[in-house]
């Protein structure tokens, strides 16, 4: 059975505000309530890759090979200023339809899964984190490695969801707005672009 303490750091780690929870709330704010929980499964499926990876002990290979971690956190990097672009570009545009949501709900969710698969930081926190809140007596570690990574991601997917569905509510009081919703889409933009060059500046 995991730990209080185990329960406590991961809601701590998932509650700061990083770049997942910046999408999820930018989304649930200007496509709604849908999106925001499609935005909330591509960034926790973005997290297995990285949990598998931490497990087999490929965090260990990234986090000592600089070319690899270097190669990934500018892949992330330049994605992340992408997005800051595309909302740029689309300030006063977006349009709040309903149908129009519905077909973009799979790309809002695989753009989720990008921002995290994208970003090496999470394989190395996974690394250092998980193995705290394994217990020396355990019969199968990488058993318990699984289950502390399941929790953590089903965890992340509520606490996302329920950024998501309180953005939305914001946006009630926004929608008949447009000078607000530019404001606020460009205040998002600028938010992502800071967190690419942030990334892109981070050392190993």
């Amino acid at each position: 059975m995991p730990s209080t303490e185990f329960f406590l750091t991961s809601l701590v780690v998932i509650l700061i505000p990083g770049t997942g929870v910046i999408y999820t709330v930018s989304t649930g704010l200007f496509r709604g309530r849908r999106a925001s929980i499609a935005a909330s499964f591509g960034c926790t499926t973005g997290i297995i890759p990285h949990l598998l990876a931490s497990i087999l002990g490929l965090s260990a290979i990234l986090h000592m090979s600089a070319l690899a971690f270097q190669a990934i956190k500018f892949a992330g990097a330049g994605y992340l200023l992408y997005l800051a672009w595309a909302m740029w570009r689309e300030t006063g545009t977006l349009q709040f339809d309903s149908h129009a949501r519905a077909r973009g709900l799979l790309q809002i969710a695989t753009r989720g899964f990008l921002i995290n698969i994208l970003n090496p930081k999470l394989s190395i926190f996974f690394l250092a984190f998980l193995p705290l809140f394994i217990s020396g007596n355990a019969h199968s570690p990488i058993f318990q490695m699984l289950l502390l990574g399941f929790i953590f991601m089903i965890m992340t997917l509520m606490i996302f969801i329920l950024y998501g569905i309180s953005a939305n509510g914001v946006r009630r009081h926004v929608v008949h707005s447009p000078r607000t919703i530019q404001w606020l889409q460009r205040s998002f933009a600028a938010i992502f672009a800071l967190l690419g060059i942030k990334l892109a500046l981070t050392e190993q």
